[in-house]
């Protein structure tokens, strides 16, 4: 009972649930395979069979993140009991290949897990490593302020203020509205803590977007399910985990600069890497209590 208590306020404190969401979430976990399936496949169709998807949303399903519940409950617009189709369906609803992708299902059924000696990460050359993946299935949007989006983002993120919405000419850039309902195409908004990324997720779903997800519980839970591998930069302080007092003390040498983003489009083998560990670590044995969630 006491670690279901504290599921609860972990949900109250890192969430920001309202009954009638017009957008649907995406949980950490799942971008971070989504992230893992489109590098590795950057020079491939991304093509994924029936029995891929049932695969891979049954091991997101399986992890304990906070929101996995809610989500199921919802269909994104408040309405109980409808399923609501998950980011791999929309990705995948139409047009999936008929033949089984070997790479695809070693990193779906191995959790991410990419071997490197046997070249599934493929060398990226230097004129291709600071550009975009080519016809990546998802078009991942930072709603904060500029300053901020400079200081720190998740890798191959655009910046995108949520003042940009309130724009009377031309709000959308070109890549939105490319992305826009797009077969086989999401679009995923972000920011510190929900704040920002539920305000412009209502909007734009008012606006006739339908392949809209928020990222729950913005960088702040990502950044605790993910401490390294995604972003680029430094995080904001109200996204850092707080620091024992005994530890406070010990870090109270003179201040430096943090570190601005790069330019950083892609993953390198060593932020895969680190991002299937850290799957492996939140998809690990679960208790009774964190099914539940």
């Amino acid at each position: 009972m006491t670690k279901y208590i504290e599921k609860l306020e972990e949900i109250k404190k890192n969430y920001r649930y309202k009954k009638d969401e017009l957008f649907k979430r995406l949980k950490v976990t799942t971008f971070a395979q989504l992230v893992i399936q489109v590098a590795s496949l950057s020079d491939q169709t991304l093509e994924v069979t029936a029995e891929e998807i049932k695969r891979l949303e049954d091991n997101d399903s399986a992890t304990s993140g906070p929101d996995a519940e809610i989500t199921a409950k919802t269909n994104g617009k408040g309405s109980p009991g409808e399923q609501s189709p998950s980011p791999v369906q929309l990705i995948n609803s139409e047009g999936a290949g008929d033949s089984s992708r070997s790479t695809l299902q070693s990193v779906i059924s191995g959790v991410g897990e990419l071997d490197l000696d046997k070249g599934l990460v493929k060398k990226v050359e230097p004129s291709t490593k600071d550009k975009p993946y080519p016809d990546c299935p998802f078009l991942l949007l930072d709603v904060r302020d500029r300053d901020s989006y400079q200081q720190c983002h998740i890798v191959g993120a655009y910046s995108y203020p949520i003042a940009t919405l309130s724009r009377t000419m031309n709000p959308y850039s070109n890549d939105v509205l490319e992305y826009k309902n797009a077969h086989g195409k999401i679009i995923i908004l972000y920011d510190d803590d929900e704040r920002l990324a539920s305000q412009a997720a209502t909007t734009m779903c008012e606006r006739g977007f339908e392949n809209l997800f928020m990222l729950s519980g913005g960088l702040k839970v990502l950044a605790q399910k993910f401490p390294e591998g995604l972003i680029t930069g430094s995080l904001p302080a109200s996204c850092q985990q707080t620091l024992p007092p005994a530890s406070a003390r010990k870090r109270s040498s003179p201040k430096v600069p943090p570190p601005a983003a790069e330019n950083k489009w892609r993953f390198t083998p060593e932020d895969l890497k680190k991002i299937e560990y850290y799957l492996e670590e939140d998809q690990g044995p679960a208790d009774s209590t964190s099914k539940i969630f």
